[in-house]
């Protein structure tokens, strides 16, 4: 028993700076971790001070990404760090049993570990062991980062001394390894390097039985890189610059990694490609020509739907006017078979025809002219407006909304074709074919539901609920800009 209240359970995790025991706390019944402070060689009386200042100031991080650090006991001559617990693997152990990560995976767990960074840094605590085997991660993803054993403040003198090296030599920074002080640029260096590992499947630099060897290369050598079309390339290089002058800020770091861990590609695909894709799939065969699915679209309502009051000439508007003009005086009758609008439909029911114009010259003139003029005017000017304004509201929102549901279908299992279904400003902002296609790789399915449409502002948004290839569900909500195209749409952008 520990201070006469923790009790040593088991060994659960070894490394440069202590053990770390599995420990019950007997009075509050609850499991915690204990791990003995390490001291280094020719550690004074000062650096003990130093520690457990430090332990302190870390103790005063309360944030959901961060291992919580809830004592500092004395037990004879030996400190002990009790901390919070945390069911599941370390990021290193994840990556032996699965693999190289995705990158949009990959980049939402180090976003986590980023934004614990972020508050460590406002609580002026430079972390300086940031690894794989630091990130604790649980099932559903939720990731914290540990470990504040060897972390200082960024105001105290620095703990290293000459010869000495604190940290994990593969992950160090070079200015760590030729000797520096830490700093929050240290750390974000190891965080890059943390990345590489989870993206590539193996520390950024091989250390084998040559420590020094290492350290030379981390100093002198360029720093790793992803490949240029890796969705997380400019990421780690921003992290993992020589200069700590040049390193990203760690604010950015986590904003970056959160916008690559829900990159526009995805949602773009998700519901752009699906709007400009769902006008051509009413139509047909993924991947042809939006001129070959028009045909087939035009029977169910998208062709018209689309036609807005105030939207450009289309082909569905050329195709109103033609009406007009065809059925001109008189055929109101037949426009209800065309089924393509409620309020046209209920307007010429019979005789309308008589109707309208009695009322018109009623309030113009007598009896003279109402034969005529009745005939030519109402005709024109009352068919005319329904035509426009009430179908649109209504064929319109329901053909974008089967645009985007019919996207989400064939998204995951088309890629090619749906990729043709963004504007190409959009298709470039999304990072082209293979950034779009890579992600979707990664989705075994997407459902959208609740989808809503604003015809005027030519939008939809949408829930989204993706299922990874490695099993995980998340739901978004999102929102698509569409931009009309012939008898169809073209996702332009994100609402």
């Amino acid at each position: 028993m520990i201070a006469g209240r923790y009790t040593l359970v088991r060994e659960i995790g070894r490394g440069g700076a202590g053990v770390v025991h599995l420990g019950h706390d007997e009075v509050l019944d609850r499991h915690v971790a204990i791990k003995r402070m390490g001291l280094l060689p020719g550690t004074t009386e000062d650096d003990v001070a130093r520690a457990r200042r430090e332990a302190r100031l870390a103790a005063g991080i309360n944030h959901p990404h961060v291992v919580s650090i809830l004592d500092l006991v004395q037990d004879e001559d030996c400190y002990w760090l009790v901390m919070e617990h945390v069911e599941g693997r370390t990021l290193t152990e994840v990556v032996v049993a699965e693999g190289p990560l995705e990158p949009t995976r990959a980049a939402g767990i180090l976003a986590q570990a980023a934004d614990g960074l972020v508050e460590a840094t406002r609580a002026g605590i430079v972390h300086r062991d940031v690894k794989p085997s630091n990130i604790m991660v649980d099932d559903h993803d939720h990731a914290k980062l540990g470990d504040f054993g060897i972390a200082r403040s960024a105001n105290d003198a620095a703990l290293t001394r000459t010869g000495l090296v604190t940290g994990s030599p593969a992950y160090l920074a070079p200015e760590i390894a030729s000797g520096s002080v830490a700093t929050t640029a240290s750390d974000v260096w190891s965080l890059g390097a943390t990345l590489f590992h989870a993206v590539v499947g193996r520390a950024p630099y091989d250390m084998g039985q040559n420590v020094l060897g290492g350290l030379y290369k981390i100093v002198h050598d360029d720093p790793p890189r992803l490949p240029d079309d890796h969705p997380l390339a400019a990421v780690l290089a921003g992290m993992m610059q020589k200069d700590p002058d040049e390193r990203w800020p760690v604010e950015r770091v986590r904003d970056e990694l959160r916008r690559a861990a829900n990159p526009p590609a995805a949602s773009a695909a998700a519901g752009a490609r699906p709007d400009s894709e769902a006008t051509l799939t009413l139509g047909a065969v993924p991947g042809t020509a939006s001129a070959a699915s028009t045909p087939e679209s035009s029977p169910v309502a998208p062709v018209t739907t689309s036609s807005r009051r105030d939207g450009p000439p289309l082909g569905r508007i050329a195709t109103v006017a033609a009406l007009v003009i065809l059925l001109g005086l008189g055929a109101w009758l037949l426009w209800p078979d065309d089924g393509d609008t409620d309020s046209t439909a209920e307007a010429p029911a019979g005789q309308s025809q008589e109707p309208e114009p009695s009322d018109t010259t009623s309030s113009e003139q007598p009896t003279d002219e109402p034969t005529d003029e009745p005939t030519t005017e109402p005709t024109t000017e009352p068919t005319s407006e329904p035509t426009t304004d009430e179908p649109s509201p209504t064929g319109g929102a329901s053909a974008m909304r089967a645009f985007v549901d019919d996207y989400f279908s064939r998204v995951t299992s088309d890629p090619e074709s749906t990729f043709e279904l963004l504007t190409p400003e959009f298709q470039a902002q999304s990072g082209g074919f293979e950034r779009y296609s890579g992600f979707w790789s990664t989705i075994e399915s997407a459902a959208a539901s609740d989808i809503r449409a604003d015809v005027e502002a030519m939008t939809v948004s949408y829930t989204i609920t993706y299922v990874t290839t490695s099993g995980r569900t998340t739901t978004e909500q999102g929102r698509l800009q569409l931009q009309e195209s012939g008898d169809g749409y073209l996702i332009a952008g994100e609402g």
